[in-house]
């Protein structure tokens, strides 16, 4: 491959990496030409974008991105799947319910919600890891639960209310 070749995979790789928020690295290797479509079919309907890039162009692209990811250049060995996506933990999922039948892809690191994680034992906490949104549609639950409930409450206390002012009136008549 010529060097001009590998600019442009480096160039497009690092656009990718700026468009993308979460990635994730893998490793698919030895799964055979069916599994592999059916991984990327997989892919696909989760709306993450699978690639196959070789180590050396992609430690380029980190080094030429501006997200501080040093820790994932030991992951970079062997056969590399770069996985992008806009939704921190849908990789994740996927690959969870992915390999309740296959083995593979085994994660060899990730990069969501601006932290690293490094190793295949993360998948879990992968897993459970909420998006911004997320996070916002919780603390905006949280908020609005006191004033609910006071609402509640004065409502109820004005049904009160109104049946002791009725009781009295009629205890005068």
């Amino acid at each position: 491959m010529k060097r001009e070749e590998k600019d442009i995979i480096v160039n497009n790789l690092v656009d990718q990496l700026k468009e993308s928020p979460h990635f994730y690295l893998t490793d698919a290797s030895e799964l055979d030409a069916e599994t592999t479509s059916l991984l990327r079919r997989k892919c696909f309907e989760s709306r993450i974008k699978m690639m196959v890039v070789k180590n050396t162009l992609l430690k380029r692209a980190l080094d030429k991105s501006e997200q501080n990811v040093e820790e994932l250049y030991d992951v970079l060995k062997g056969s590399t799947a770069i996985m992008f996506t806009e939704t921190g933990n849908a990789p994740a999922k996927m690959i969870k319910e992915f390999r309740q039948k296959f083995d593979k892809p085994i994660i060899k690191a990730a990069f969501v919600e601006e932290s690293v994680y490094i190793g295949d034992d993360q998948l879990e906490n992968l897993v459970n890891v909420k998006s911004k949104e997320e996070l916002l549609g919780d603390l905006i639950g949280l908020l609005q639960s006191p004033v609910k409930t006071v609402m509640s409450q004065l409502q109820s206390g004005g049904n009160i209310l109104s049946g002791v002012v009725k009781t009295l009136s009629e205890r005068s008549e």
